[in-house]
């Protein structure tokens, strides 16, 4: 049996903080009030931001998770490609 060891996600700590900042600013500017395209657009841009550290995630688990798993049994290589498949579902919704 492989043990399956669990990546380290921490290099996304100091992008997620900025989002969390761009989140206080969205805020912000709904309080007082800002021009909607200007609020929308910083949306927009925390939404490319989340979708960059998702993308990073995502890439280290099919590098370290994923891979790993083909090391392992069948049964957990099953598991691994139903998991991708539901995260992809529901990346559609």
């Amino acid at each position: 049996m492989v043990i399956l060891l669990k990546p380290n996600h921490s290099e996304n700590l100091p992008r997620l903080n900025r989002i969390s900042g761009q989140i206080d600013g969205i805020k912000k500017m709904i309080e007082e009030e800002r021009y909607c395209v200007d609020i929308v657009n910083q949306i927009k841009a925390v939404r490319s931001a989340l979708k960059s550290v998702e993308k990073n995630i995502l890439s280290k688990h099919i590098k370290h998770c994923v891979a790993a798993s083909f090391k392992a049994s069948v049964i957990e290589q099953e598991h691994k490609i139903d998991e991708l498949i539901r995260l992809f579902d529901k990346s559609d919704e």
